[in-house]
C-alpha cells in the first residue's frame, strides 16, 4: 500500500479520452436544439447549416481560398482512404509510419491497392522516420501527429515547395491544435471528434489546387465506390465542396460542429485553441520533470504532442509489469471518477495517454497530476 494521501480535489470534468474527446466546456444537450432534425439535408436550410461549418472551418484554420473543404462519409478514416483510392498510383508513393493509423494507411496501399512502388519508411514508437530521407518526387502519406504515440512532426520545414508528388497528411489528432502550414500541404484529414470534441462518423477533406489537378488528369485502375467519387466524367466535381454532400449527413452532428466552432470563434480562434493545448502539454511537461517514474513515450520534446499525451512507466519494471502498472492506474483513477479512458492505445506501448487538447481545462489537468503519483503508488509492485 502506498503511504501517500489520497488527493483531495478532483478535475471538475474527468474526461481525458484521445476520440472521441472531450465536449468543449459547458457542452450540455441544449447546444443542439436549434438541429435540423426531420429535414432533409439537401434542403436549402440544411445545406446553409452544412456551409456554415465549412466557412467557419476555413475561417478559424486559415485555409488558403483556393482549397476546398468538405464533409464526406466515415470519418478520418474514409477521408484518408477516399483520397488514397483517387490520387495513388500516378506516382511512387513514400509511406511514413511511425505508430498504429499510420501503419494503417501502410496496410492500405501495400496490400489492398497492392501500389508496386511503394517505399515504406518506418520509426518505433516514440520515434521518428528520418525525414530528410523522403522523395518529394513521390506521393507522400503521413499523420502530422502520432495519436496512438504520442509523437508529431515538429514543423513542416522538411516538406519543399517545389515538390512533384502530392503530400497526404492525416491530422486527425493535430488540425486546430498545431500549426499547419497549407502551402505544404495538398491534402488535410481530419474528423470532428477530435480536437474539438465534435461528434463522430463524418470526416473533413480539405485538398489544394493540385490535388484538384491529380483528380482530373489520372483516373486509377480500381473501382471506385460512390461514397469516396468526386469526379463526374473525369471533371472534379464541386458539389461535395459546396455543402452538396456525397451522402446523407447527421444534421445533429452539424449543429455540434457548429456549436463547437463558434466555442473555437470565442477562444481566440486559432490562437487560442494552440495555447491551450501547449499550456495542457506544459502542465505534464513540468510535472514529468519532476518524477523520474514516469517519461514521456517522444523521445525528443519538439516531437511531443500536445494533444495525444502518451506516457510510460520506466520504474514499474518489465514492459508486461509496466502495463499491469498502466492498467492498474487506469483503474483506479476511474473507480475514483477522477479520469477515464486513459490507458495506452491497445497496439502501443504500455502506459498512460492523456488527451490535452484544446476541450480540455488546464485546470483539470493540474487537478488530474496528484492522483496519477498516487495511483501510481497504490499500483506499483
Amino acid at each position: 500500500m502506498s503511504a501517500l494521501a489520497k488527493p483531495s480535489v478532483k478535475p471538475a470534468r474527468n474526461q481525458f479520452s484521445s476520440g472521441p474527446c472531450a465536449k468543449r466546456p459547458g457542452w450540455t444537450l441544449d447546444a443542439l436544439k436549434n438541429a435540423l432534425v426531420g429535414r432533409s439535408h439537401r434542403a436549402k436550410p440544411a445545406k446553409a447549416r452544412i456551409k456554415q461549418v465549412l466557412d467557419k472551418t476555413r475561417a478559424i484554420l486559415g485555409v488558403p481560398a483556393d482549397y476546398k473543404i468538405a464533409i464526406v462519409p466515415a470519418s478520418d478514416t474514409g477521408a484518408v482512404e477516399m483520397m488514397l483510392w483517387h490520387c495513388l498510383g500516378a506516382r511512387p508513393v513514400d509511406m511514413l509510419a511511425w505508430e498504429s493509423f499510420g501503419e494503417g494507411w501502410v496496410t492500405d496501399v501495400v496490400k489492398q491497392l497492392k501500389l508496386k512502388d511503394a517505399r515504406v519508411l518506418k520509426a518505433d514508437y516514440g520515434k521518428l522516420p528520418n525525414l530528410k530521407e523522403v522523395n518529394f518526387d513521390n506521393d507522400v502519406v503521413f499523420t502530422w501527429n502520432g495519436t496512438t504515440s504520442g509523437v508529431r512532426v515538429p514543423n513542416g520545414d522538411w516538406i519543399p515547395a517545389d515538390r512533384k508528388g502530392l503530400t497526404i497528411c492525416d491530422a486527425t489528432s493535430a488540425v486546430f491544435a498545431m500549426e499547419m502550414p497549407w502551402d505544404k500541404l495538398d491534402i488535410v484529414t481530419y474528423s470532428w471528434q477530435k480536437v474539438l470534441g465534435g461528434e463522430a462518423q463524418h470526416g473533413m477533406l480539405i485538398i489544394s489546387p493540385r490535388t484538384i489537378e491529380r483528380l482530373e488528369s489520372y483516373t486509377p485502375p480500381w473501382p471506385m465506390p460512390k461514397i469516396f467519387r468526386l469526379t463526374k466524367g473525369g471533371k472534379f466535381d464541386p458539389a461535395p465542396f459546396e455543402g452538396d454532400t456525397i451522402n446523407t449527413v447527421s444534421m445533429l452532428c452539424v449543429e455540434d460542429a457548429v456549436d463547437g466552432l463558434n466555442w473555437a470563434e470565442g477562444v481566440g480562434g486559432l490562437k487560442g485553441l494552440i495555447a491551450r493545448s501547449e499550456a495542457n502539454l506544459k502542465v505534464i511537461a513540468d510535472f514529468v520533470a519532476k518524477n523520474d517514474w514516469i517519461a514521456f513515450l517522444a523521445e525528443k520534446p519538439e516531437t511531443r504532442s500536445c494533444t495525444s499525451i502518451c506516457l510510460t512507466l520506466p520504474k514499474a519494471g518489465s514492459a508486461e509489469q509496466q502495463g499491469e502498472v498502466a492498467k492498474k492506474m487506469a483503474s483506479l483513477l476511474e473507480a475514483e471518477g477522477v479520469a477515464v479512458d486513459i490507458g495506452a492505445y491497445r497496439d502501443a506501448p504500455a502506459g498512460l495517454r492523456i488527451w490535452g487538447g484544446a476541450t480540455v481545462d488546464t485546470a483539470d489537468l493540474e487537478k488530474l497530476m496528484p492522483w496519477l503519483t498516487w495511483a501510481y503508488g497504490e499500483a506499483k509492485p
